[in-house]
């Protein structure tokens, strides 16, 4: 990705230059880092307001009632796992993270959910069938409200940042659907690879 950055920037400013435009092409750049800069700043404040929210929910017990309430479809879904296993209650902070929108706080929980689901697996060098499926899941992306980009928007300046919310709930619950699918149907063709009492720490 960085080398793919690095010739787009280089590119312009030799096309820019053949053109006689490298004026044009100095002050879009220019411009386009102070707005990456207000942009970023703009983000902070939401994002700083809805990790505090994630980590009052973790310490109040809400984590844990969400993880109840979706355990259902966490069985079925997770079936390798045991449910009071604390995987399932950091996919649930996870699933949690993403539907409003947090990808940067669900990165991390995802990693220790990853973590989880590997003291399970049986074959250290290979994913199992669970690690998988969360993968899958945090891929789609599924956001009931995409909170970091209105943020961006807010950022920008964009008179009505609010109707990205349904066409990003009709486009991520469709992705998030065919994600699961694909998934259990891979599961088909592998097998089991979760013992039952953890693995080493």
């Amino acid at each position: 990705m960085n080398y793919i950055f690095y010739w787009l920037i280089v590119l312009s400013i030799v096309i820019g230059a053949i053109n006689g435009k490298l004026p044009d092409v100095v002050n879009s750049i220019l411009t386009g880092a102070e707005k990456s800069v207000q942009i970023a700043f703009s983000l902070i404040g939401i994002m700083a307001f809805w990790l505090g929210i994630m980590k009052i929910a973790e310490q109040s017990g809400l984590v844990e009632f969400i993880a109840k309430l979706i355990s259902p479809i966490t069985k079925r879904l997770f079936n390798e796992i045991p449910p009071e296993d604390p995987a399932i209650g950091n996919i649930a902070m996870n699933f949690s993270a993403n539907a409003l929108g947090l990808t940067n706080a669900a990165t991390p929980i995802g990693i220790r959910a990853m973590q989880d689901l590997q003291k399970h697996n049986i074959d250290r060098k290979t994913a199992s069938n669970s690690m998988c499926m969360l993968l899958a899941m945090n891929t789609a992306g599924f956001q009931l409200i995409p909170a970091t980009v209105i943020a961006v928007l807010v950022g920008i300046g964009y008179k009505n940042p609010t109707e990205i919310i349904a066409p990003t709930l009709l486009v991520t619950s469709f992705t998030f659907i065919i994600a699961i699918i694909i998934a259990k149907i891979f599961q088909r063709f592998s097998p089991p690879q979760i013992q039952e009492h953890g693995g080493e720490e």
